[in-house]
């Protein structure tokens, strides 16, 4: 497992040297030259049937890290913030994340928190806010994207989505899945959002 989370690790850090982003830069340097691995067990969760088409969908320079992920995804701790009770057994169904630097990840951080968002087709995750502040970076195409009060908006893969701290966004899918990076600082690194809308698994 060793081997994979430090490929994996290679591939995030490049990929975010690529973004060219004064902002992105600042997060990537709290990661650190050599972070601490973990040894954690992996744990799977239903969303991962739609990681290999994320990864065949990659584009903006991510397919190499998304096809990584994707080979590693069985050895990686996949998890949910949310439960049943939150959004209902359909939305779970599609989603999920691993946390591959922070106070949970496969590399230990106290001060940041980098992983992969996995969401299936058709989902909405509502609008939510949360103490740190957040950078996403779709890996994959045709999301839609909401800030504030914002209306939803496609981001292409490759382009940096900043979410100041307690700014409330949302995403969406609509026919394929969303594969993006996160990045969390200056906040509890594992607060649960505080949720102000409702999610939906829409009809294909």
């Amino acid at each position: 497992m060793s081997a994979a989370t430090h490929d994996l690790l290679g591939l995030f850090r490049a990929f975010l040297a690529g973004r060219d982003d004064a902002l992105v830069d600042g997060f990537a340097a709290a990661i650190g030259a050599a972070p601490a691995e973990r040894a954690l067990a992996p744990v799977s969760l239903p969303c991962l049937e739609y990681l290999p088409r994320a990864a065949a969908i990659a584009g903006g320079g991510a397919k190499p890290l998304a096809q990584c992920l994707a080979r590693h995804a069985a050895d990686l701790r996949w998890a949910q913030t949310y439960s049943e009770a939150d959004f209902g057994r359909d939305f779970l169904d599609r989603y999920g994340w691993t946390e591959l630097v922070g106070t949970r990840g496969h590399f230990a951080s106290d001060t940041i928190a980098a992983g992969f968002l996995l969401l299936g087709p058709h989902v909405v995750y509502p609008d939510h806010h949360h103490i740190a502040e957040e950078i996403y970076v779709p890996l994959t195409p045709l999301a839609e994207w909401r800030k504030g009060d914002g209306a939803f908006v496609r981001r292409g893969p490759g382009e940096v989505i900043h979410h100041p701290s307690n700014v409330g966004h949302a995403m969406r899918t609509g026919a394929e899945p969303l594969l993006a990076l996160y990045l969390w600082r200056g906040g509890p690194l594992a607060q649960k959002s505080t949720l102000t809308g409702a999610s939906t698994v829409r009809e294909a």
